[in-house]
């Protein structure tokens, strides 16, 4: 794996021995991997490579079937390896082994479509009352410059990276500085499908010292961007000034509505898995609750006997439903966001803070929390809160139906 080697290398790894089986610690939140820190000149060295790549060597020469053809090539490796790149991804965010295993399940197919799609983008002949012969076609851009998340590494990045891709581009990869180890790992199947060289880039480290410079070089011609809200406008303004084409996949503050002609039971499986299976780290999250005020009372009871019950602990066990928050700067921010609820008013009818059970060991576990009383002025009801692990009922007396925010 194309990480910076640990002083700990070579040495042999032992694990517990507990009810006849050998086992890992708990969740410790201690280091496990290395990864570089880049920088301006990295960024470079990466699109000048994507460029060179582009414009000249094996890939723009390979015809479209032969690009589809390393996609499904690619799909398959991917199915191959998905156990243990599930496993590097629950290693580097922390979210439960079930999550990851399902998408990295699931990731092939998106190779497998956009393989198979590849040779299937065709122009058109426009008629016109002129003597002139008039079509379209459809040529690829150039320098695609993927960053991508730290919730859903893999599936988020394969979104871009397919289509890239499949229409003749070349990429540069920048992952989260807290989630680049599969990433990387996915490099080695990348060279394995048979991928010319330069096609597919990856550079690690933070936003301002290798993200920035990646937006502004002016051979990127196109910039693809999952995150936060209010670097997705940081990102938009920078690639204006360029005139670069832009996709943007932001947060959101996602509501559950709720009915009192809804299966009560089932409407509360829906909400607690909507947002506490994944710690509340996904763009999609149910964090918001807007409940019929005459089923309120009765489903905040059910959502709160239930919500309780959760099996907090090691995210890769199977038996494991909350897992731990991914990093240290999101967990101080779910917990001031638990604060500043409760100094706006709100009532805390479920967890509120840190978790200090047992099976959390040392990691950045936060109580599976519950607000009622919430008002649409707060801003636990206007802001997103990424990740959390935290949901909100509004009040039976008052309306909440905060529109996205960063």
């Amino acid at each position: 794996m194309a990480v910076a080697a640990s002083a700990q290398e070579g040495l042999r790894r032992y694990r517990m021995y507990v009810g006849g089986e050998w086992s890992d610690a708990a969740y410790t939140a201690k280091p496990w991997a290395l990864i570089p820190r880049g920088g301006a000149e990295d960024a470079g060295r990466a699109v000048e490579a994507a460029h060179k790549a582009f414009t000249g060597g094996e890939w723009p020469r390979l015809h479209a079937s032969a690009r589809g053809a390393l996609l499904r090539r690619l799909g398959d490796l991917i199915a191959e390896n998905a156990e243990r790149l599930a496993d590097l991804e629950v290693s580097d965010n922390g979210k439960l082994i079930s999550e990851m295993a399902a998408q990295l399940r699931y990731v092939p197919q998106w190779y497998y479509y956009f393989g198979g799609l590849a040779d299937k983008v065709e122009g058109s002949v426009i008629p016109i009352d002129k003597p002139a012969f008039n079509y379209t076609k459809h040529e690829p851009l150039g320098v695609v410059a993927l960053i991508t998340p730290w919730n859903s590494p893999l599936l988020l990045l394969s979104f871009k990276l397919a289509p890239a891709l499949a229409a003749g581009n070349t990429v540069v990869i920048k992952p989260s500085e807290f989630t680049s180890a599969s990433t990387l790992a996915l490099m080695e199947l990348v060279e394995q499908a048979g991928f010319p060289k330069g096609v597919v880039n990856v550079i690690t480290g933070f936003g301002a010292e290798v993200g920035q410079p990646l937006v502004e070089h002016p051979k990127v011609r196109k910039v693809a961007f999952t995150g936060s809200s209010a670097t997705g406008a940081r990102v938009y303004e920078t690639a204006a000034r360029d005139i670069k084409r832009v996709s943007l996949e932001l947060g959101g503050k996602s509501p559950n509505i709720v009915f009192d002609d809804c299966r009560i039971e089932d409407a509360v499986k829906g909400a607690v898995s909507g947002i506490f299976a994944a710690t509340g780290q996904t763009c999609i999250a149910g964090s918001r609750l807007l409940v019929q005020e005459s089923l309120h009372d009765e489903f905040v009871d059910k959502l709160v006997s239930f919500a309780s019950t959760a099996k907090m602990g090691n995210p890769k066990a199977a038996e494991t439903q909350v897992g731990p928050v991914t990093n240290l700067p999101q967990y101080e921010k779910v917990l001031s966001y638990l604060d500043i609820a409760k100094g706006e008013g709100v009532e805390t009818v479920l967890g509120g803070g840190k978790a200090s059970r047992p099976e959390c060991g040392e990691g950045w576990f936060v109580e599976p929390t519950v607000f009622t009383g919430v008002d649409n002025s707060m801003r636990i009801a206007q802001e997103e809160v990424l990740p959390a692990s935290t949901t909100r009922c509004a009040s039976p007396r008052r309306r909440s139906s905060a529109p996205c925010s960063p």
